[in-house]
């Protein structure tokens, strides 16, 4: 029949039906030799970036499977040797890198935009034998410390973005070595893993429902060794049986004609699986996802330094989202809570902690797509310096978009406007937090892996690794699912091979049906209700696993049994006192005693603006914009360093918070003896007041004061004069 022939209805719908089944296998036959030919390359990867080689792990002194690799600029990019290096860090949680540069308009691609000179930290699919976590951690310094070696003339430390897994490791990096990074943006990254809320987040259920991490040691023996990433993929999968099993293949066979090369760009990273050396995936399951010792500091490095997150220097940034079921905000968030009783500890601490949450987006769109690329990872990367110029303390950042409303939008970068708002701990509390009673539950599964690993060691280990060869052990990896669905479509399946040629006739003759047609209308309502059904189903399982996680766990017995008393107390572990620290804030504290009349110009001025402000518990990017204008404007032999500003700020911040009366009263004691220097600094606040618009009565107030102290300024000694004296 010719394209145009119609007999009805009931022709076009099975003519088109037909032809989309065609065109959907062989999808699915590109999708298998694509995922084949991908995974042949010895280094394989999604990013969509030329990239240069610059560090391999494997020849450090403690060999690990990662790479530090630069991204070529392309010939839209102009690099400025001035800003700040970027640094992404994709997850190995199971699948292979990339996934954060796989687009244009990605994390690596917004970073290239703006200017930035921009790394990569991927890895190979195969692990260095005796790999462990900490090695993995000590190479990211050295690639870390190589990109900051590499850029001398930046203003700014390397801002890191961590994409998931990654985060964790990236903190625990910083931890142990806080001095090297700037800014650490946490994409998607879980940190508190008990964390989260009855009726949702099923995963955090998974180690207890497993009797323990036994079964991943199970895993890694029947990997000789070897833990295979397909069986994350495949845990990640179980999460969402609807579209699993049924939406997304049914998205593409219903639009293959235009779907299917996202699909397959997509399935190229997901179809990769790679793997981990057991002992790894034991110390991951053991001591984060079942133990939740990371926020507690309850890991310690092979010399026996503590990892301690409130080690870490640098601004931490929390990208999150209420549409992820993988890493939850209650999971990326509850950290914070975990380390501190008040916000106050936060500013002590000197800890600067900004984080944002997306409403819909889900835990892969959150580093993968271009709507997420183009506005949040956008604005992040412009506002790095602001961020890393923050007074310590926790808050949220809010991206609007302008409007004609808007003051001073030529102040702004791009369609949004970036704000930063100071938030309390208990705006993270109110996202929800676990009981004293959940997290007795919690801590007894930790205990009862302790025991079941012990026992699996003890009785099943000796008798299953002798029985284990590696050719046996590649076996089982090629005949994982997750590895089967795409090698079995592929034209190593000989009943694939005549696809193709059907699939160009179809192509040649294709005929769509009409959007009205009454059966293609049919046909998506059965598709709504299998999806219905599905999800209806996935509901119902993770409500029982819900049940039965509180049923086991909660049982007094069993609790008793592992040695946890009724109360829970010990459920409840507070990361434990530094008196180092303490020394070490006792002394700053004491410093910052003597430094109130201390400093001149520069000085007043953040501390007047700091003492403005301080009522609107927030700060915006127009601003911030007029003070880089300021800066630019001074001589270079004159000009503060962006490093110089950071501690001129926090200092100035933290004497406000310490003492606000005593800091104002302070700044005549700073400012020049010559009027016309006080009139510019005076202006030179006023114009970085105006910048986010009208003032509010009370900030208007406070800039009264302000201007009377400047009028009323005592005529302080020339240089000369003290010099001469």
């Amino acid at each position: 029949m010719s394209p145009g022939t119609s007999l009805g209805p009931i022709f076009d719908y099975w003519q088109d039906a037909w032809q989309r089944s065609v065109l959907f296998l062989d999808v699915l036959r590109e999708r298998g030799n694509t995922t084949l030919a991908h995974n042949a390359r010895p280094a394989p990867n999604v990013l969509g970036f030329e990239a240069e080689l610059v560090m391999d792990g494997r020849f450090l002194s403690r060999p690990v499977n990662y790479a530090l690799v630069r991204i070529v600029p392309r010939e839209t990019d102009k690099p400025d040797p001035k800003k700040r290096p970027f640094i992404v860090v994709d997850p190995r949680a199971g699948h292979g890198p990339g996934i954060g540069g796989m687009k244009q308009e990605s994390e690596i691609g917004v970073a290239l935009a703006a200017g930035h000179p921009c790394y990569f930290i991927g890895f190979l699919p195969t692990p260095m034998p005796g790999q462990t976590v900490e090695d993995v951690c000590i190479a990211e310094v050295a690639f870390v410390a190589e990109v900051a070696a590499r850029h001398p003339e930046a203003e700014g430390k390397p801002a890191i973005i961590a994409n998931c897994q990654a985060g964790w490791q990236i903190m625990m990096m910083a931890a142990i070595r806080p001095e090297l990074a700037g800014p650490i943006m946490l994409a998607g990254s879980p940190l508190s893993y008990w964390a989260g809320v009855r009726g949702k987040n099923p995963l955090r259920y998974l180690g207890g429902i497993l009797g323990g991490t036994w079964l991943t040691a199970l895993a890694g023996d029947f990997g000789n060794g070897i833990f295979d990433g397909a069986h994350l993929i495949a845990n990640f999968e179980s999460l969402n049986p609807a579209n699993t099993y049924w939406g997304k293949p049914y998205n593409v066979y219903s639009k293959v004609d235009t779907e299917a090369a996202r699909f397959l760009d997509f399935e190229t990273w997901w179809g990769s699986p790679v793997l981990l050396n057991a002992e790894e995936m034991r110390w991951i399951a053991d001591n984060l996802f079942v133990g939740n010792r990371l926020a507690s500091g309850e890991i310690r490095t092979r010399a026996g330094l503590r990892i301690d997150l409130r080690n870490v220097q640098s601004p931490i940034i929390v990208f999150c989202s209420w549409g992820d079921n993988i890493t939850p905000p209650q999971q990326a968030l509850g950290w914070i809570t975990d380390l501190y009783e008040s916000e106050d500890e936060i500013a002590a601490n000197g800890q600067t902690i900004v984080y944002t949450m997306h409403e819909t987006i889900g835990h892969l769109g959150i580093f993968v797509s271009g709507k997420v690329a183009s506005k949040e990872h956008g604005e992040f990367t412009a506002a790095m310096d602001m961020i890393d110029l923050m007074p310590p303390g926790l808050y949220e950042a809010v991206i609007t978009e302008v409007d004609e409303d808007t003051a001073n939008p030529d102040l702004i970068n791009g369609r949004y406007l970036f704000r930063l708002e100071a938030r309390t701990l208990d705006d993270i509390r109110v996202l929800g937090a676990n009981s004293v009673e959940d997290d007795l539950r919690f801590a007894t599964v930790a205990r009862v892996s302790e025991v079941t690993q012990g026992l699996y060691r003890t009785l099943l280990a000796p008798a299953i690794r002798p029985l284990v060869t590696e050719p046996l052990a590649e076996m089982l990896r090629r005949l994982h699912p997750n590895r089967v669905r795409f090698a079995m479509f592929s034209d190593q399946n000989p009943m694939m091979q005549p696809v193709k040629a059907i699939a160009e006739t179809v192509r040649a003759t294709r005929s769509p049906v009409a959007a009205d047609n009454p059966l293609l209308g049919f046909e998506k309502a059965m598709s709504a209700s299998i999806t219905n059904a599905l999800e209806v189903w996935g509901n119902f399982r993770d409500t029982m696993i819900e049940a039965a996680f509180l049923g086991i766990y909660g049982a007094p017995l069993l609790q008793a049994m592992v040695g946890l008393g009724p109360q829970g107390t010990e459920a409840r572990r507070r990361i434990e006192r530094d008196l180092a620290r303490e020394a070490t804030a006792a002394k700053l504290r004491a410093e910052l005693e003597r430094r109130f009349d201390q400093g001149g110009s520069a000085e007043a001025l953040a501390r007047a603006l700091i003492y403005i402000r301080l009522p609107e518990r927030g700060v915006d990017e127009r601003g911030f914009a007029v003070l880089k204008a300021i800066r630019a404007a001074r001589p270079a032999e004159k000009r503060l360093s962006m490093a110089e500003l950071k501690i001129l700020f926090r200092e100035q911040y933290l004497l406000v918070r310490l003492d606000e009366a005593r800091a104002v009263a302070a700044i005549p004691d700073l400012l020049p003896a010559d009027p016309g220097e006080r009139r510019t600094i005076l202006e030179a606040l006023r114009r970085v007041l105006a910048g986010p618009g009208a003032l509010s009565e009370e900030c208007k107030q406070r800039l009264r004061k302000i201007e009377a102290l400047f009028a009323a300024a005592p005529v302080r000694p020339s240089d000369a004069e003290v010099a001469h004296a």
